[in-house]
């Protein structure tokens, strides 16, 4: 009963965090470059509806994560424009393209999500990732879990090493992080640094629609208003938690995962708890524990941004 129990907490803890790895890695990577980006809000949603909605009227899962890819990449794209060639305030665009984001997901998805049949209403049903149990693997108590996912979660397991390998070993990677603190030097070292935030925003757009994609197409299949339920603004606390580093993100994504799993378990079992207070446990809870473990690191003088985040440049200031 108890190797049941822990076997289905560990399988939504990653199926729920998975998302979040995405997003958070790719954030990660554009603040790297020196640009914050706060629109993932609204490139998630839109990744996800459009997504769903490219996966229930083509037939194609794979065609579905596609659109959410180059929508996430159009939007990151107009917030590198803004930022970068406008030198906009970055704040101010992030927010305008979560606004602008969440408000065109909501009207895209007006004829996707549930609609009422008589008495009760029935959602749309389209194709999606269904879990791949490895032989086996997913046959060993607890961690057997593990290798029950769909592949979205798999392409995780590949995702953070290779992320944290090419910011870190490469020299790519070096140059990467010499952008996002101090351009001045880079670009005297011939790096591009206006390409290198471009490259490195889109990106995280990408992965920010990816994430969206996971949600529609595997977590919780089908589309609902809101369905990110605010995740976006929790990759943002994430990215703080993991220090800039993409092998920490995971750790992020499992403790929201996890308490996910857990008030998921409890409102199966029957409570008189309220299920809205169940329903905030998982933000509640991530950020307190986000909040102790800043305050931790930053008494011990580990957590640093990188130095020219949220600072324009062009290389007539020089």
């Amino acid at each position: 009963m108890i190797i049941s129990l822990l076997t289905s907490v560990l399988s939504i803890t990653l199926r729920a965090g998975t998302s979040l790895v995405y997003a958070t890695v790719g954030e990660i990577y554009t603040e790297r470059s020196g640009i914050l980006n706060l629109g993932l809000e609204g490139m998630m949603l839109m990744g996800a509806v459009t997504a769903f909605a490219t996966a229930y009227y083509s037939g194609s899962v794979g065609l579905g994560l596609v659109v959410a890819l180059a929508v996430g990449a159009m939007l990151a794209a107009i917030h590198a424009f803004l930022t970068v060639t406008m030198r906009a305030n970055q704040v101010v665009s992030g927010l305008s393209i979560t606004l602008f984001g969440s408000g065109l997901a909501s009207f895209l998805g007006q004829r996707l999500g549930p609609v009422s049949n008589n008495y009760y209403l029935v959602g749309m049903v389209g194709p999606k990732f269904t879990p791949i149990r490895i032989p086996w693997l997913s046959k060993i108590p607890v961690l057997g879990a593990l290798f029950s996912q769909d592949i979205l979660t798999y392409l995780v397991y590949l995702l953070v090493p290779l992320a944290w390998f090419y910011l870190y070993k490469t020299r790519e990677g070096l140059n990467l992080r010499a952008v996002g603190e101090n351009p001045q030097t880079a670009d005297a070292m011939g790096i591009n640094v206006t390409r290198t935030r471009y490259l490195y925003t889109v990106f995280g757009g990408m992965l920010a629609g990816l994430g969206g994609a996971h949600l529609s197409l595997a977590y919780t299949p089908g589309w609902t208003e809101n369905l990110t339920g605010g995740r976006g603004w929790i990759v943002i606390a994430l990215v703080i938690f993991a220090m800039w580093n993409p092998a920490r993100a995971i750790l992020g994504a499992i403790l929201f995962g996890g308490i996910n799993a857990v008030q998921f378990r409890i409102q199966a079992a029957g409570t008189t708890i309220p299920a809205e207070f169940l329903n905030m446990l998982p933000y509640l809870l991530t950020i307190l524990v986000l909040i102790v473990m800043t305050w931790w690191e930053a008494l011990s003088k580990r957590i640093g941004a990188p130095a020219a985040l949220g600072n324009a440049y062009m290389r007539e200031d020089k």
